[in-house]
């Protein structure tokens, strides 16, 4: 009888028909996917290239990812600024100091926010939000740094940026998530509000920790504008992305006005010449470096993290 049996299901499973919908759908699935991996990846291959490319012959354009008459010379002409390395090194302590300061502070108000027993939750989230959509402008922000005697400080980086109203949302939704029988069986222990959240909520809330430490360290290590308002006068306290940029702009201004060496001897870098357009990939090659090789491991925290508040129950 079981033979009889497999017999008949091997003659059904021939006569039934061969769907082609699951290759079709397949085969365009994957040509989409390898179209937009050349999309993204060509980019940053062409600036790699151009980066590495002599710059008078970069002008001529034409360079796709390999490079047409390799030359180091843009890389020499950064990497010889005098404040270079003080500034990698403020910028680096201001990602540090900025990320884990905004993870601290923005957790321990979002975890007060998701409990139920606090009566003024819902007008503070209601204020969080509103800075979200209403700000007072550049000089009121400039008044009230200066009023906190943070100018020219290396505080200006990290005090003003503690709490985000967007990442105080994002932990508030996902710590309202976890089972509130965990909080209640820890306090029935005798445990207190801040041994809940250090030693449970906390390690709980790893994916979206993760989630927003990168989004604070990519915002914290492209900011400039903050170092040129507030700390302008300060070269000991000057970020890299600010440095790059002075230099971008010297090398944009020797271009147009074709006096490239004496830019380049007022920028302290020597007499190099240099273009404009390849200067600009090797300082993007530069200042996106350090970002690229930080997030493969914040990978499989980020890939879940964005998927918060995607499924309710």
């Amino acid at each position: 009888m079981k033979s009889i049996a497999r017999n008949q299901s091997l003659t059904e499973r021939k006569r039934k028909p061969l769907s082609i919908e699951p290759i079709v759908f397949h085969t365009i699935n994957y040509i989409l996917l390898a179209g937009l991996c050349v999309f993204m990846l060509y980019p940053m291959l062409n600036t790699l290239a151009i980066s590495f490319n002599d710059g008078l012959d970069a002008v001529r354009g034409g360079i796709g990812i390999w490079p047409r008459v390799f030359s180091l010379q843009n890389y020499q002409t950064v990497f010889r600024m005098s404040t270079l390395i003080t500034a990698f090194r403020v910028t680096v302590m201001r990602t540090l100091v900025q990320t884990f300061a905004n993870l601290v502070v923005t957790s321990m108000l979002a975890y007060a926010l998701s409990r139920k027993e606090y009566i003024f939750r819902r007008p503070i989230a209601i204020i969080f939000v509103i800075t979200m959509y209403f700000h007072a402008g550049l000089i009121p922000h400039f008044i009230l740094v200066q009023s906190l005697g943070l100018l020219d400080s290396f505080h200006v980086y990290w005090i003003p940026t503690m709490i985000s109203a967007f990442n105080l949302i994002i932990l508030r939704t996902y710590m309202r998530s976890i089972p509130e029988a965990l909080t209640e069986s820890a306090k029935l222990d005798g445990a207190s509000d801040f041994r809940i959240y250090w030693q449970i909520i906390m390690p709980l809330t790893k994916p979206a920790l993760a989630t927003i430490a990168l989004f604070v360290a990519v915002g914290a290590w492209n900011s400039w504008f903050d170092a040129f308002i507030f700390n302008g006068g300060s070269p000991h306290l000057s970020v890299l992305q600010f440095e790059l940029q002075r230099l971008l702009s010297s090398a944009m201004m020797a271009g147009q006005t074709g006096g490239q060496a004496a830019a380049a001897a007022q920028a302290g870098l020597g007499l190099a010449m240099v273009t404009p357009q390849s200067l600009r990939a090797a300082v993007a090659i530069v200042a996106s470096v350090p970002i690229l090789l930080v997030y493969p491991f914040l990978q499989r925290y980020f890939v879940h993290g964005v998927q918060l508040g995607g499924v309710k129950e």
